[in-house]
């Protein structure tokens, strides 16, 4: 196909519309364009920023970098892949458009710079020939993409695992802070809890909400976020919320249904002062909208306290004339989570014997009944028999 019958078939690109609005898109028509134009100075131009645009992005050719565009942007054919549906009209547009861009992807650099040569003065052939190539090449066809869209869904829950959700849009965390299973030690019925109730929802049926409450340093939110490092997990995304924006996650869980992934919306330290009204705006998340809670969704908070919203004595001895009922809105937040799960420090027993496991992999060879009798006084001058205070004990021998 010649460079003008390519430049045309581009412009036919339906399905994937928004491709052509991109930079590199655009750099590539100012190719086509300028040449069609017959001026060799800016196709020239347009040639040297595309490549340069190229490798800013990292990618050593124009089809590596469709590739990653196409399987990590949300497109009308993506979804309709994601969700198993069915459209012969899309369907048909979007071969096209990948037919045409595999051939654009593999169009050789020199058949720009040939076309260039004629339309340049003659002073300019060292430039021609001394320009850089980009790979021609596309590691991508019709058949490819769509089973990749089948296999893996489409846009950034394709591509990232673990979000944050700030000002009403989704961050990705490329390298999420994710403990080990191996890691972990203790609280092994706990975290038994949480892992039964994410691969029910990970085999499609409805999950509980969860709260996971009681002392610090237990190990609440590491038992969260572990799940993604489970085996059999590759379709859970964890997306963690700060309280402050608990009142964009109705329109945050509604975007999610439908998904191939499943969801774990995580609200960590969650705790709420006596005149914060939003824990109401929660209890009508957690049960009570006129919405169904998608199957694919389940929240997931910790919280030092058991009720989540703080008491003081005035609660309860006020003037108010139905305290009774004060208090007991005050505690239904937390009840309406189906599942209720405690965190309290740990014993004796267990607390030594994380030690043990975390100054072994550490590499640290002590004798152990000092190493006991030195945790056991570190834990008196810290904040108990937790995990937490385990690692920095052990932290503070490998100094």
């Amino acid at each position: 196909m010649d460079l003008n019958a390519l430049r045309a078939a581009t412009q036919g690109i339906s399905a994937h519309r928004e491709l052509m609005g991109t930079a590199i898109m655009q750099m590539t028509d100012q190719i086509f364009l300028m040449l069609a134009y017959q001026n060799g100075e800016n196709a020239l131009n347009a040639y040297a920023e595309l490549f340069y645009a190229l490798r800013k992005e990292g990618c050593e050719g124009l089809g590596d970098w469709l590739w990653d565009y196409l399987r990590y942007t949300e497109t009308p054919y993506a979804r309709l892949m994601e969700r198993g549906g069915s459209d012969p009209a899309l369907e048909n547009a979007a071969r096209r458009d990948i037919d045409t861009l595999v051939l654009l992807a593999q169009t050789d650099c020199d058949r720009f710079i040939d076309a260039m040569k004629p339309l340049l003065p003659d002073e300019y052939a060292p430039v021609l020939a001394g320009l850089p190539r980009w790979r021609a090449a596309a590691p991508f066809d019709f058949d490819r993409l769509t089973r990749f869209y089948q296999a893996n869904g489409a846009g950034l829950f394709a591509k990232y695992r673990a979000f944050l959700w700030e000002d009403g849009k989704l961050v990705p965390v490329p390298d999420p802070d994710c403990p080990r299973p191996e890691d972990l030690l203790g609280y092994e019925h706990q975290r038994g809890q949480v892992e039964q109730n994410t691969r029910l929802m990970l085999a499609g049926r409805q999950p509980n909400n969860v709260l996971l409450f009681g002392d610090g340093g237990t190990g609440k939110s590491a038992t969260v976020k572990s799940m993604l490092c489970l085996p059999g997990m590759e379709d859970l995304r964890l997306i963690e919320i700060e309280k402050e924006n608990l009142t964009g996650m109705p329109g945050l869980i509604r975007s999610l249904e439908g998904r191939r992934q499943k969801f774990i919306l995580f609200i960590d330290d969650l705790a709420f002062d006596q005149d914060d009204k939003t824990y109401s705006s929660l209890k009508t998340i957690l049960e009570g909208s006129l919405e169904k809670r998608p199957a694919n969704v389940c929240i997931c908070a910790t919280s030092n306290r058991r009720h989540l919203v703080r008491q003081s004595f005035a609660d309860r001895a006020g003037d108010e004339v139905d305290t009774f009922e004060t208090i007991s809105e005050k505690t239904a937040l937390a009840e309406r989570f189906g599942l209720r799960i405690p965190y309290l420090t740990m014993n004796k027993t267990g607390y030594l014997a994380l030690v043990d496991h975390l100054a072994a992999q550490a590499g640290i060879t002590m004798d152990p009944e000092a190493l006991h009798a030195q945790a056991m006084t570190w834990e008196l001058r810290h904040a108990g028999r937790t995990p937490r205070v385990a690692r920095q004990f052990v932290a503070s021998l490998s100094v």
